[in-house]
This record gives C-alpha cells, structure tokens and sequence, in this order.
C-alpha cells in the first residue's frame, strides 16, 4: 500500500522538490498551492503515483479550511507545512495585509493544518510532520548591521521552531513523528517574488534541503540545519534556552531591585 503525503507550497521551490523526490520513492501525494497550471502539469508528469491537485490559497480561512478538512479525513503519513511568502521588511514598513498574510500562512495555516492531521496519525500509530522554516528563526539577537531586519518574517520562523520541538515532546511515544527544517539561503523563486537579486550569493539546492530533512527524520532530528555542518552549535542553542528556562525564580532578580 503506498504511503500518502500532503505537501503545501508544492508548485515551486522546497515544496516542489519535496514533491519530486516524495513521488519518487513512491508516495501518493496531496499537493496544495495557488497555481493549479503547475499542479496539474506536475500530476501529468507522474503518472507513476496518484496525485491530488488541490487549489487553496492558505492566507485565506477558505484555503486553510479546505486544507485542513484534507488533513483531518485522509489518512496522511505525512504532512509537510511548507508554504510561504516572502514579505521581507521592518515592522513598521510592513502593509497591514502583507503582515496579515505572512502570518496566515506561516503560524496559523501550518498550526490548524497540523492540528487536523495529529488526531488521525495518533490513532493509526505512525505519521511525521515537516515544518518549513529557516535559519532567520535564529536571528533575532542580530545587530542591525548584521542583517536587514524582518521581525515578522523571523517571528514566524521562530514560531514554528518552537511549535515543532514543544509538539515532539507532546507526541513522544505515539509513533507521530515532528521535525522542523531550518535552512539558510535556497535556489528558489521565493527572494526573486520580493524583488531581490541573490544571484551572486552562494545557496543550496531546494533537492540538498529535501535530503537533509528526510536524512535527518532517519537521525531522529526535530530541528534539522541542512547549512550547519557542527550541529553541537544547535545543542548548545538548546541547552541555553533549557538554562535560562530552569534557572527562573519567583523572587525579582537582583538587577531589578532598586537600590
């Protein structure tokens, strides 16, 4: 019996490459996207496997709802939360309704997506979910120097890297497996939607991306870097966060008492 996968996202970029290869070892596949040209014409390239277009626009509660009911009724062994928009600028830059759909799209389509699907792959005993997220989720003690500032971009990116470590440890023993992929900078159209030219900048295949995250399931990841070649610098993140969770007490801290 093949296994069935829902990818969103899935016309172009990681979505599509996770799509490629997930059809390629044989995975019957939901594909979810706003283009239907690119999803049918991929349907009709892989005869091979059974492919479901479904046309949904996740910055909507039409598109998520329509998504989620997918999720919820079909018995999915993988769900992989990759759509994205590239809205790229200062808080106070950002259009109300760009902000709005940055925020559909990356914490409220892949929280509600995931919601749906969880019941269905606790109760069969096995199921993974995939978070696409990225390095940015890291940044936020960069200096402005360091980086263009995006804090609603890299808020969201945060989000679901704590939504997926917090959701692992919620499924432990369930057999549903979480994983969140963080990678730096893609060969995607993603930045050229937002009008930048990072074609002199060196970027990993959207296929190396795909590698990293299905090895990484192998390796039991739940946050996978595919860029990060020391992953003890991940540990240590992890282990601070874990420190300064731990070392809170109920009295003020000295630093704020007054004199």
């Amino acid at each position: 019996m093949s296994k069935l996968a829902l990818v969103t996202g899935a016309t172009s970029g990681i979505g599509r490459a996770f799509a490629e290869r997930l059809a390629a070892d044989g995975h019957d596949l939901v594909l979810v996207g706003r283009r239907k040209d690119r999803l049918d014409d991929f349907a009709a390239a892989h005869p091979e496997v059974q492919v479901r277009a479904v046309p949904a626009d996740l910055a909507t509660d039409e598109g998520i709802d329509t998504v989620a009911r997918i999720c919820a009724g079909e018995p999915l062994d993988l769900l992989v939360n990759n759509a994205g928009v590239a809205h790229y600028m200062p808080l106070a830059d950002l259009p109300a309704d760009q902000a709005r759909e940055l925020v559909n799209v990356k914490v409220l389509a892949p929280t509600l997506l995931t919601r749906a699907a969880v019941a269905g792959m606790r109760e069969r005993g096995r199921g993974t979910i995939v978070n696409v997220a990225g390095m940015i989720a890291f940044s936020g003690p960069a200096p402005q120097a360091q980086l263009p500032r995006r804090a609603v971009y890299a808020g969201t990116l945060a989000h679901l890297v704590t939504l997926s470590q917090t959701l692992s440890a919620e499924l432990d023993g369930t057999g549903v497996w979480v994983q969140v992929v963080c990678p730096g900078v893609v060969a995607t159209e993603f930045h050229e939607r937002q009008g930048l030219d990072l074609s002199a900048v060196p970027r990993m295949s959207a296929a190396d991306v795909v590698s990293a995250s299905l090895r990484g399931l192998e390796l039991g990841e739940v946050v996978c870097a595919p860029g990060v070649e020391d992953a003890s610098l991940l540990e240590a993140v992890f282990r601070a966060d874990l420190a300064a969770f731990g070392g809170q007490r109920p009295e003020l801290a000295t630093r704020y008492r007054t004199a």
